[in-house]
């Protein structure tokens, strides 16, 4: 990865903020999405669209939503693979909230007739019926 590139993830990361859970003794779910996500491909520099479904229980903090809006949006200047982007805000998210579980799913706007969603997760999904 460049040296330019390397950098602004760096400053992305500073970016997100986190706010205390008021219920870090219940167990429940966040389902974030949105479509304005994007990036630049590394071989063509031509944009990547996408839409991401962030899915978490929390833990002791919350992930703050305006900083992720301002994290998602600054992506769009980074050259990265579809596969790179979705590990680097993994990781940046984990790192930030330390969430019980959380899986991430990156949609990928078709290219060349080729539809590719790209997934992560980790943790314990406790489902209570």
């Amino acid at each position: 990865m460049e040296e330019k590139n390397q950098k602004k993830i760096k400053e992305l990361k500073a970016v997100l903020k986190k706010i205390p859970n008021e219920f870090k003794e219940k167990d429940y779910t966040i389902d974030l999405f949105t479509k304005e996500l994007t990036a630049l491909c590394p071989f063509t520099g031509q944009p990547d669209f996408y839409e991401i479904h962030i899915h978490y229980i929390p833990n002791k903090e919350l992930l703050e939503l305006k900083s992720l809006k301002f994290y998602l949006q600054g992506f769009r200047d980074v050259k990265t693979t579809h596969e790179t982007l979705l590990n680097i805000i993994f990781e940046d998210f984990v790192n930030l909230v330390e969430p019980k579980y959380l899986k991430i799913k990156l949609y990928v706007n078709v290219r060349g007739g080729i539809k590719t969603i790209v997934a992560r997760e980790q943790g314990s999904y406790l489902e209570k019926g």
